[in-house]
């Protein structure tokens, strides 16, 4: 088993593939300690795959991952941690704007015994108005919310103990709160600042509203964090309190009737009534959501997890006396 992985997700990077390759065996080969480099195709239309696979021909320390078709950069990463036999596991991305003679800094704070060390673009040079003021933001709600304080969540390039990051499910665009939620299993996190160097060549897959979905996944973390394991704690609240005003509104309305017979309660106070009727049917309604979610998650913890991606090959050198191809189709 290998000490290290470095996991590395390509979507369209046919320009890159090979300069990585050689950087990141370059950077490797001098920290001396055995590592495997996990490349991920997550459903390349360019020759990215082709590249990839001629890699793996030539050097058993890579193993290709190649997806059926293009899950997103989160399943990506998922895939590659799955098939990680590291000690401590490194991602990246592909397009070389994560400079791999950073990486020695990285295994350095893991040695040092930190769970999740976590890359920090402290001096920022992409576009002003359309990604570092919206990131600056999303970053600072996230760290409030989640209460990891860190200065930036949204890059790939970030180090995990094995244990550490193969115990935190993925799926959706959940890669980017890694730390929030290596926190909420008692994991020990720090940041080191990296640079932050333009694309060279290729196109980037990031846009503006990449950023603005961000703010929706903020909501889901904070429920997450707080309420993962207890949904009817959340739903149960809420339901409670709007029982227990619909009931309060009911009994005034009842003991008004009672203390004045003749009265024409119904017309008098219509609006009450409905607002009473709709109180009490809400709250229902949330203690019904609490519990089919108590429900949920006790299935979760109780069946095995689904992966948010699908394989179509792996594809890794055999032993050197066998120097052929290893494809393995799911």
């Amino acid at each position: 088993m290998p000490k290290y992985s470095i996991v590395v997700p390509f979507h369209n990077e046919e320009e890159n593939v090979t300069a990585l390759y050689d950087r990141l065996k370059q950077v490797m080969e001098q920290v001396g300690d055995s590592f495997e480099l996990v490349f991920v195709d997550d459903g390349s239309s360019d020759r990215t795959y082709k590249l990839l696979e001629e890699i793996a021909a030539v050097d058993s320390r890579v193993l290709v991952v190649k997806l059926r078709r293009n899950f997103g950069q989160t399943a990506g990463l998922a895939a590659g941690f799955d098939h990680a036999s590291g000690e401590f596991i490194l991602s990246m991305d592909g397009d070389l704007q994560h400079d791999p003679d950073e990486i020695p800094n990285f295994l350095e704070k893991l040695e040092e015994g930190y769970d999740v060390v976590s890359g920090w673009r402290e001096k920022r040079i992409d576009n002003f108005v359309m990604r570092r003021i919206p990131s600056k933001i999303a970053n600072w709600l996230m760290a409030k919310l989640s209460g990891v304080d860190i200065h930036d969540f949204g890059t790939t390039f970030k180090a995990y103990r094995r244990e550490v990051i193969h115990n935190i499910p993925l799926y959706g665009e959940m890669h980017r709160f890694i730390p929030a939620l290596a926190a909420w299993y008692g994991a020990s996190i720090c940041e080191i600042p990296i640079k932050n160097v333009n694309r060279l060549r290729g196109k980037s897959h990031y846009g503006i509203g990449r950023t603005f979905r961000v703010f929706f996944d903020l909501l889901t973390i904070r429920f997450l964090i707080k309420y993962m394991s207890r949904p009817l704690h959340f739903f149960g609240s809420f339901g409670a309190i709007s029982i227990l005003l619909g009931t309060i509104f009911s009994a005034t309305l009842l003991g008004m009737k009672i203390f004045n017979p003749h009265a024409n309660i119904m017309d008098q106070h219509a609006p009450l009534f409905v607002i009473a009727g709709v109180l009490i049917l809400a709250g229902v309604q949330l203690l019904a959501l609490g519990l089919l979610g108590e429900l949920q998650v006790r299935h979760y913890y109780s069946s095995q997890h689904n992966t948010p991606y699908a394989i179509d090959r792996l594809v890794r050198l055999r032993a050197p006396e066998e120097p052929s191809i290893l494809s393995d189709r799911d």
